[in-house]
């Protein structure tokens, strides 16, 4: 496909999302920017969360793992649907009874200003590491087909993709994001399910055929057994419901779209409603993934091979048959797939980055401290800075060597969410007060200590290998280190 198309319908797509910019950005102020002055419709939320939680590594890594990981990873959703629903019955009542707009603020009125800043420090590290891996794997694909064709390098290829996110995102803030969402998650659903319209076409297969294939092949395997592996069920399980409460449920980039709702009922029903379709859309991408494969064996495609590891590069399986052997309109629907990912992988993150760091760290919500145009003068520049930083992060990116992008978010979301984890377990589970200047100090060696624990697992644990469920060991011991700063009670 012809690199001057490529462009020409990302230029269709990005002008759409300029539109909808422009409509919901009359009037912005620092309200609107930081809650959408908590107007948003339950159900556009809902719908346009979906993209957010997808990206682009679900549309593009998810599929590929299919080799490795068979369906394994439904394992870790069927945990999420816990997870969304302790959301919705603990956390977001907490939220809204508070009127939070970070929910970072939660720890500082229970612990302290230390406590509130340590949670926001560890939201900016994970969400950016976590944004710039999602964005570095939609980008690849975009400066292969597109931006090399031109020498264009790679660091000037990702600045042009992040400055058109800053020209619609700046200025409207939340308020623009629920609906951009909404249109960007409407694209990437249309995307798979296309997709996989295209290669049962090409296989000359129903319906019907095509899911009596996915069922009988052994890419088809979701539960495992085996407790010393990685994919044993129960690990899986728990560790896609811990992941879902502290990555959507304490995670101000997820949150901060829930508390736009015009109450808690509504946003209730938004995480019920949510956590339905992603079951669905999931059994979706996994299903795109088999087919993939399925078609790779009968038209006996070469896979790509990583040539340091010698292993399958399986981020790029999707990108090679789609853009290569599927055809134009396969080609034309990947690219408007991988467009909705790449924007929606971090739009939102700018947004909500900024607002944790101007509340929690620059202290926007104390009354006197800045005035309206101050405050809106701030934002718009730390706006900016993030967008450097992500900028930065993805350029480092290119060091990973990485064959899924997809567990190298898990694995880091691990190390940098427990934290978090313990922080709010312990606020929420126990009426002890702690030492507030320590916190940031302890919270340093729950990570390190966890990540000892994983180098050495099989060999501490007889053969036992951690995985995901590594967060629920640093949360855990971040929860053990609070307990031994806690304050002594005065007679």
């Amino acid at each position: 496909m012809s690199p001057i198309f490529i462009l020409f319908c990302i230029s269709l797509y990005f002008i759409g999302l300029l539109s909808i910019s422009w409509f919901t950005g009359k009037h912005e102020n620092n309200e609107s920017y930081f809650t959408g002055n908590r107007q948003s419709p339950w159900y556009v939320v809902a719908f346009g969360m979906i993209g957010d939680s997808l990206s682009g590594v679900t549309f593009i890594s998810l599929p590929g793992t299919i080799l490795n990981n068979q369906f394994s990873y439904l394992q870790l959703v069927f945990g999420y649907v816990l997870g969304y629903f302790v959301i919705a019955r603990v956390l977001l009542p907490l939220f809204y009874s508070l009127q939070l707009t970070s929910i970072y603020s939660y720890l500082l009125g229970r612990f302290g200003r230390s406590s509130q800043k340590t949670g926001s420090f560890y939201f900016l590290i994970s969400r950016i590491i976590g944004a710039a891996l999602r964005l570095f794997l939609a980008a690849s694909v975009l400066q292969l087909f597109v931006f090399s064709q031109w020498n264009i390098p790679f660091p000037l290829s990702v600045a042009i993709i992040i400055v058109l996110m800053l020209v619609y995102t700046y200025r409207g803030g939340i308020k623009t994001l629920v609906w951009t969402d909404l249109f960007q998650s409407g694209f990437l659903l249309l995307a798979v399910i296309l997709s996989i319209v295209a290669i049962i076409s090409q296989l000359n297969w129903s319906l019907s055929e095509s899911v009596t294939a996915i069922v009988n092949s052994d890419y088809s395997n979701t539960f495992f057994w085996n407790w010393q592996e990685k994919n044993f069920f129960f690990k899986q399980f728990l560790s896609g419901a811990f992941i879902t409460i502290v990555m959507t449920g304490l995670d101000q980039n997820m949150m901060q779209k829930n508390l736009s709702c015009r109450s808690l009922p509504e946003a209730q029903k938004n995480m019920y409603s949510f956590s339905f379709i992603v079951l669905i859309v999931n059994v979706f991408f996994l299903s795109l993934g088999a087919l993939i494969y399925l078609y790779v064996q009968q038209k006996g495609i070469q896979l790509p091979i990583n040539p340091t590891t010698l292993k399958v590069e399986t981020d790029k399986v999707f990108p090679l048959l789609a853009l290569n052997h599927l055809g134009a309109f396969a080609a034309l629907v990947f690219i408007i797939g991988l467009t909705a990912a790449t924007f929606n992988s971090a739009d939102s993150v700018l947004t909500t980055l900024t607002t944790s760091f101007c509340i929690d760290f620059l202290g926007f919500e104390e009354k006197g401290k800045f005035t309206e145009s101050k405050m809106k003068s701030i934002r718009h520049w730390v706006h900016a800075g993030f967008a450097f930083l992500l900028w930065l992060a993805i350029i480092l990116s290119q060091q990973l060597n990485q064959t899924s992008v997809l567990d190298a978010i898990f694995t880091i979301a691990a190390y940098t969410y427990g934290p978090l984890l313990g922080l709010f377990t312990f606020g929420l589970f126990t009426k002890i007060k702690v030492k507030d200047a320590w916190v940031p100090f302890i919270s340093v060696f729950p990570p390190l200590i966890s990540y000892f624990l994983y180098s050495n697992s099989t060999t501490l644990f007889n053969g036992y290998k951690f995985s995901y469920e590594l967060l629920l060991i640093n949360g855990a011991i971040t929860f053990l280190f609070l307990w031994l700063i806690k304050q002594r009670s005065k007679s």
